[in-house]
């Protein structure tokens, strides 16, 4: 057996279970190494182990990044929630840079993709989204932190595409919520 890491990701632990207990309970005696692996790649979805290593080496030889597990903080996102009220809107800029961070990216979600707004549209939006009066500090935070793009005379303010990290995609949700 090969002694490479194949990472083992299955879409619903419940009918994996399912599926691995119903075969286990066809067997009289306990299974090898080579029949369990076969039993667990049956019940993940594939025909039995070979396929199941054979699909990794494809994705492998292609270049697909792996799913990577997204460990998110949700302690730290129903903290950040309570910084935006019932609306959504930011109440109070946060202290610590992490936090400030996260609350940027809910702003940034907000901003239309691939406009160009002028320096009045985007502060005014910015206006319409948080509490404390201070719309000037978020339009220079969203372009220090490379999440807005402005041209060199200020004119032109536009949304940079790019993925939030897991905590920003999970407050954004909570917060369409």
């Amino acid at each position: 057996m090969s002694k490479t890491p194949l990472p083992f990701v299955v879409g619903d632990i419940s009918s994996f279970t399912r599926s691995l207990r119903q075969q286990l309970q066809n067997r009289d005696s306990v299974p090898s190494h080579v029949e369990l692996l076969n039993l667990l790649a049956k019940s993940g979805g594939f025909r039995n182990f070979q396929h199941f290593r054979a699909q990794h080496q494809a994705r492998e030889n292609i270049n697909t990044p792996r799913p990577q597990p997204i460990e998110i903080d949700y302690k730290l996102v129903k903290r950040l929630a309570r910084f935006f009220d019932s609306q959504g809107r930011l109440m109070r800029w946060p202290k610590k840079f992490t936090q400030r961070m996260l609350c940027l990216w809910v702003m940034w979600s907000r901003l239309p993709a691939k406009v160009s707004l002028n320096e009045q549209e985007i502060s005014d939006f910015l206006e319409d989204q948080h509490l404390f009066g201070d719309h000037a500090l978020l339009r220079r935070e969203l372009v220090d932190r490379k999440l807005v793009t402005r041209t060199p005379d200020g004119r032109e303010y536009r949304r940079i595409e790019q993925q939030p990290p897991g905590e920003a995609m999970a407050l954004i949700e909570h917060l369409k919520q």
